[in-house]
């Protein structure tokens, strides 16, 4: 009889020759338990997913509930269902009063696709900008503001119109134009290894939007949601999007993503048109059960006021001469080694030594940590003795 895993490459699709083929059987908390019944630290959080650990009691408790009463029942946008009408509700009390309606979709990637729809029908115009280095997913409009050629190269032609400018260049800023429907931009770097903006850069990135008419559109599928000190990540420059996208930890561990706008950006989808962007299973109602469940889990729980300290102690704790540097902001960071090949030597020797963590889609030699944001003192404590111990056992 076939395994599991001779089962997972033969009959499900591969991405890469080299799959770790890591295989758990359970997940609570900041742990993954294999078949053996070996705990694993989670440093990367689903890829910023599981912002409140692994099996969330409330969380689950609100998807069974959900079970119970419905789950899909029309395409997004028709029938009044409450798990989506509470969850916008609550999504909306928390943002910026631009910001007052929500379209939920799948996924990130759907998040992307919605809201480059939104900006070019809202504006009239055709060209977007997006950054070097920028990752908004694999569908065919987020590679087209995908910031890296090598990913994307295959796959074109891709969007027409979508130039590139650089993350705190200012005399790119006068590339955006009364032509330009939107600029597209994560508020943090994700996959470049964790590029935070210059304050003073993000505020003048908005004010040149705002004098040429083009819609801001911030990617937070990554960072939203606590992950780097914030509740949302814009927070830290003092300034709001025209567009907010959502996804990761919005769902809890369940699918959804989201685009969010103010209504009279939104209501251009109401016509020429009609029916001006669709999707079946977005919003689906146990997703969104979940995504308000782990929404007021984090807030009641005072989660992202433990950041500071959390990613204090993770900085004490990974002084080693062989980072060259630490980037980033709360639990959303980036280690740099000198090389791809040390960087995935160690993350390797740390997985086998029960810490799961990973490196960068454009950053290579960096090594991403995420965890969970209920990870407690003694747990990260405990995750930088292995990765220590992994860089001495392949620098000394």
């Amino acid at each position: 009889m076939l395994t599991l895993r001779q089962l997972f490459l033969n009959n499900n699709a591969q991405t890469t020759h080299f799959p770790l083929l890591l295989e758990f059987e359970r997940a609570e908390g900041v742990y993954m338990y294999d078949t053996e019944g070996k705990a694993h630290i989670d440093l990367i959080s689903g890829i910023g997913v599981s912002n409140l650990g692994h099996s969330n009691p409330k969380v689950i408790a609100a998807i069974k509930a959900q079970v119970d009463k419905y789950m899909h029942l029309m395409v997004y946008g028709e029938y009044v269902q409450t798990p989506q009408v509470r969850f916008a509700e609550k999504l909306v009390s928390i943002l910026p009063d631009r910001l007052n309606s929500v379209y939920f979709t799948n996924s990130g990637g759907e998040a992307v696709e919605g809201a480059l729809k939104l900006a070019k029908r809202f504006t009239g115009r055709q060209q977007i900008i997006s950054f070097h280095n920028s990752y908004h997913g694999s569908t065919h409009g987020a590679l087209s503001v995908m910031g890296n050629e090598e990913f994307k190269q295959a796959y074109r032609p891709l969007l027409p119109g979508v130039n590139f400018i650089s993350l705190n260049n200012y005399d790119d800023l006068q590339l955006i134009t009364d032509h330009t429907a939107c600029v597209i931009l994560e508020t943090i770097q994700g996959e470049a290894g964790v590029r935070v903006p210059d304050v003073a850069y993000m505020q003048a990135l908005r004010e040149r939007c705002t004098q040429t008419g083009t819609l801001l559109i911030l990617d937070e599928i990554q960072a939203a949601f606590g992950r780097t000190g914030k509740l949302f990540s814009f927070e830290h420059f003092d300034i709001v999007p025209d567009i907010l996208l959502l996804a990761k930890a919005l769902g809890g561990g369940m699918p959804v993503g989201a685009f969010v706008a103010h209504a009279s950006v939104m209501e251009v989808f109401k016509e020429n048109p009609l029916l001006g962007h669709i999707t079946t299973f977005g919003g689906h109602p146990v997703c969104c059960a979940a995504g308000l469940a782990a929404l007021e889990v984090l807030l009641d729980e005072k989660l992202i006021e433990q950041m500071p300290a959390k990613e204090a102690l993770l900085r004490k704790n990974l002084d080693h001469p062989a980072i060259k540097s630490i980037r980033g902001k709360g639990l959303m960071l980036a280690l740099e080694f000198e090389s791809f090949e040390l960087n995935k030597k160690i993350i390797d020797t740390c997985i086998a030594n029960g810490v799961i963590t990973d490196w960068f889609l454009h950053c290579s030699n960096s090594m991403r940590l995420a965890p969970p944001l209920i990870i407690t003192e003694e747990q990260i404590v405990e995750a930088c003795k292995v990765i220590v111990a992994a860089i001495e056992e392949h620098t000394a």
